[in-house]
């Protein structure tokens, strides 16, 4: 997905992903030189299986034929198209970075398709009707949507792409290409072979200091409470329970653990009352500890665990009773938490129903990966090697499910690294350590004793000098997510087996021990790093504007007031902030003569509602006239743009009656609805209120991503609307709001983040932080634990990862979310005074252009950040958004499978919208 400008942005991690993926992403797909087609474009002979990267692009819809290209020094996509031989055109709303035509010399004498006629460019393509980006890995033979724009992705040798014209929806089920990544690979040299035997040194993890450290980190010797917080992490708690019994067998620690979690087992297992349906995937977990530690989980506390889980198993499908599918555990997402409920019922000596264990065997992909979201057959399929390694283990503990387990292994062969290690999904080459501890404990059981040692082996090298382990090969932060399960792999046994009946000692260490330090972490992101970041002269062209790409001096506005936002919520450099205020306000012109007019189509007959609710809101947070700001007055573009009815095809400027014009997500909506209510323009107000409200899901009170909605449930959308709505106020709204935070919490992951359109999301967690901290009181241990994932997610550099599992290297749109959602302060509430300040000089422009995607750094979070109140008089402020920005977009989401329970998820592409954002 493309971004344009606002609103299309936060697609780009997996919308764009679809977006993106759908060569909508702006920001991160930038395409950039529109047109600008390569003199001497490579022959698709010049790669080969191990040497560049090819590209495909599908002109069937226009009487053509899938045409190759090739990139033998590959990069990013969007080089790869155009070192290729083709030419691209974006956008007059967003640009060339937005691709809306691609052309080939060989085909029609180069004409770009779709024609003029056909599709107008004018504003962001409909998403029935655009260029679709989608790709695979060495030895992958199955497409998948891409997590990151075409500029944003960056490439291997052996990779393909393909772009295919036409319409996918939100399950990705449709739109797919018709040929296989295997139909259009380069031929030649030799098949990469990801299988190879892994050729790092062995050796044995510590077992003794990991369970050692871990037992200092229990409170009272019993139970795992986060930093700051003072509730019980009950899942944590569990984890460390399974690793101390692996590692020292049946212990007074031990029994003090079990105790404590029997004695709060309706705390955990039934949260809401026990009146309620019961957390299925805390019974589960409960009941594997009681099989494990000679206990009955049949009666764990007082509590029938097996019971909670055959008394949910689903007979239909009924998304809002928590069933995707027939056989699914009600109330479990994702299926490695599927597989533990199967293996807690066989472990019990149940049978399972055998619609719950067919389901395991429904989410293998074809190539034997296994994803860790519970899809209905037919949906895109994307595995990793760490809900792999588990679901494996159980269907080989089940029985009757050789092939699908055979496949696993050959599956896990390949992802294998060199070094023994397994990446947290797919296309990474970074060493994860849940996922390689989950890989060894599978290979182990199913008899591939020389992988599982190559594993261990590496694990053993990045553990930590006091016996933690982090989260990859590159931290310096050992974490009580990662330790319990590389604990396991470590002691050569895994969550099937475990038991304290035999307990053998540990065999010691055969290597050096790890000597690296592991600093104390800090409560949240450091801001003051994160900000310099964003000041950067190396990001903000001339103190003034975020360019869309390296190079570009087009500007790309929705991220320049996603930036403006962040530096109000800090305070931290009015100077800077005011820079950027200056030159909106003042029709400043980027290097391509456009100003904040031309991108929010303000007096025009293509005026955005969320890209100007935005450009108001920014005016009102910093004390500027929204009603006399660029020249114009936002309030009444807004007011003008309030839909009176849904408009008729071909017309898509109205979704519906409230809606905005050209606002085609629930992002862009609730900005525009809080810029029209600061303005004191509630009259207005109402239909866009009312319409927004009529927008959320009454059972779950999650919002979806787009307008009109596609029955999806998402994050970033249901927070910003959460925002919105607390702003309006009124009974409805109030109960609203309680509803989406309530839904927002219970979407946390187990290392704190929240699952987004790029995965294990860092907009996600920044927005989560800011919705949840209108009741900051009641959510105070989700925001603190979101605050630690999103300190984790910080570079040397002060900027700030995609999502957790993405590709290296700081992002300026997930940084200026970080930084400003960090504070925890609401649009509604975002008030930050330039007095004091003035008038910035210009400096000359020694960059020439503005990265997005910085050269990666060592996660180096630092202390600092927090939650700002609100109301403590020194501002702050929510960030525009995750990240979208598409001001006129209908994007939808993409499954993007990662690892398991620890990592993330379902990633629904944002849409786009930053016509808002």
């Amino acid at each position: 997905m493309q971004r344009p400008d606002t609103g299309a942005r936060r697609r780009q991690g997996i919308f764009t992903a679809a977006l993106c993926a759908l060569g909508l992403l702006v920001a991160v797909c930038f395409a950039f030189l529109p047109g600008a087609q390569r003199a001497a474009a490579a022959s698709v002979g010049d790669c080969t299986a191990t040497k560049g990267a090819i590209v495909a692009v599908d002109f069937g819809p226009f009487g053509g034929t899938v045409e190759r290209g090739c990139d033998t020094t590959p990069t990013t996509g969007y080089e790869l198209l155009h070192e290729g031989g083709f030419s691209t055109a974006g956008t007059q709303h967003d640009g060339p970075a937005f691709i809306c035509r691609i052309g080939y010399g060989a085909f029609n004498s180069g004409t770009q398709y779709p024609t003029p006629d056909k599709e107008a460019c004018v504003l962001t393509p409909q998403a029935t009707a655009y260029w679709s980006y989608w790709v695979a890995s060495p030895g992958q033979d199955d497409w998948s949507y891409s997590q990151y724009g075409a500029m944003g992705r960056n490439l291997k040798d052996g990779d393909v792409d393909a772009w295919v014209y036409g319409g996918t929806d939100i399950g990705g089920t449709t739109g797919r290409p018709t040929f296989s990544p295997d139909d259009v690979r380069a031929g030649g040299g030799s098949t990469p072979d990801p299988g190879g035997e892994p050729t790092g040194a062995p050796g044995r993890v510590d077992v003794a200091s990991a369970a050692a450290w871990l037992k200092g980190g229990l409170t009272d010797g019993e139970r795992i409470v986060d930093e700051g917080a003072e509730d019980p992490n009950y899942l944590l708690t569990t984890e460390t329970a399974y690793a101390l019994a692996a590692a020292d067998g049946r212990s007074d620690t031990l029994d003090k653990v079990t105790a404590f979690l029997a004695a709060h087992v309706d705390d955990y297992v039934a949260p809401n009352g026990k009146d309620q349906p019961p957390a299925t995937g805390a019974a589960a977990r409960l009941a594997l500890l009681a099989e494990s530690t000679e206990g009955d989980a049949h009666s764990f506390g007082g509590r029938d665990l097996i019971a909670d889980l055959t008394g949910n198993v689903c007979t239909e499908r009924a998304p809002g009773e928590g069933c995707t599918a027939p056989g699914d555990i009600r109330g479990i997402t994702y299926a490695d938490e599927q597989a533990r409920a199967v293996l807690a019922l066989l472990r019990a000596g149940e049978k399972p129903d055998p619609a719950s264990v067919e389901r395991l065997t429904q989410v293998q992909c074809k190539d034997g990966g296994i994803t860790s979201i519970l899809i209905q057959p037919g949906e895109r399929c994307e595995g990793d090697a760490g809900s792999t390694g588990l679901i494996a283990l159980v269907l080989h503990t089940a029985g009757g499910h050789d092939d699908a387990v055979t496949k696993a292994r050959d599956y896990l062969a390949k992802q294998q690294l060199d070094t023994g290690a397994f990446p947290g999904y797919a296309g990474s080459t970074t060493g994860d350590v849940i996922a390689t501890a989950y890989a060894a404990q599978t290979l182990r059981a199913v008899g591939d004793t020389k992988r599982a040692d190559a594993a261990e082996g590496w694990l053993s090298r990045v553990q930590l000098k006091g016996g933690g382990f982090g989260f990859d090969q590159d931290a310096v932060d050992p974490t009580l997510y990662a330790t319990p399960v590389a604990v396991l792999a470590g002691a050569r046994t895994d969550i099937a087996t475990l038991t304290t009946e035999k307990s053998e000692p540990t065999t010691p260490p055969t290597t050096t021990p790890p000597t690296t330090e592991a600093p104390t972490p800090g409560k949240g992101p450091d801001l003051k790093k994160g900000v310099a970041y964003l000041t950067g002269a190396a990001q903000l062209k001339q103190g003034r504007y975020y360019p869309v790409g390296p190079g570009s001096g087009r500007a790309d506005f929705g991220l320049t007031i996603d930036g403006a936002y962040a530096l109000a919520a800090t305070g931290l450099d009015n100077a800077k902030l005011r820079g950027i205020v200056d030159f909106l306000d003042d029709e400043g012109k980027d290097g391509e003569g456009r100003t904040v007019n031309d991108w929010t189509g303000v007096g025009t007959q293509y005026a955005a509602g969320g890209s100007l609710g935005k450009t108001a809101l920014l005016a009102e947070a910093v004390g500027r006239d929204p009603r006399d700001f660029a020249g114009h007055d936002l309030i009444a573009a807004l007011d003008k743009a309030v839909c009176p009815a849904a408009s008729t095809a071909p017309d898509r400027s109205c979704a519906a009656e409230g809606a905005y014009t050209y606002a085609p997500s629930v992002f862009s909506q609730a900005l525009a609805v809080m810029a029209q209510l600061r303005a004191g323009d509630e009259d207005h107000a109402k239909a866009p209120v009312a319409y927004l409200e009529s927008l959320q899901n009454d059972g779950s009170g999650a919002w979806p991503s787009l307008i009109p909605p596609t029955g999806d449930s998402d994050v970033d959308s249901t927070a910003i609307a959460a925002m919105a709505l607390d702003l309006a106020g009124g009974k409805t709204a109030d109960a609203a709001v309680g509803k989406a935070l309530k839904w927002i919490a219970a979407q946390q992951l187990p290392d704190g983040g929240f699952p987004g359109a790029a995965g294990n999301s860092v907009n996600s967690a920044a927005l989560a932080v800011q919705g949840l901290s209108l009741d900051k009181d009641t959510y105070k241990k989700e925001i603190d634990a979101a605050l630690k994932f999103l300190a984790g997610q910080q570079n040397a550099d002060g900027g700030f990862k995609v999502a957790k599992e993405g590709q290296p290297g700081s992002d300026l749109r997930a940084s200026t979310q970080a930084v400003g959602g960090a504070t925890g302060i609401s649009f509604g509430k975002l008030d930050r005074s330039l007095d004091g300040t003035s008038a910035q000089p210009t400096p000359s422009d020694d960059t020439g252009g503005t990265p997005q995607i910085i050269t990666p750094g060592d996660d180096d979070s630092g202390s600092g950040g927090g939650i700002v109140d609100a109301d403590s008089g020194d501002g702050g402020g929510a960030l525009a958004s995750t990240g979208v920005q598409v001001t006129a977009l209908a994007a939808f989401a993409v499954l993007l499978t990662a690892l398991g329970w620890w990592a993330v998820v379902a990633a629904r592409r944002r849409v786009a919208e930053e016509a808002g954002r």
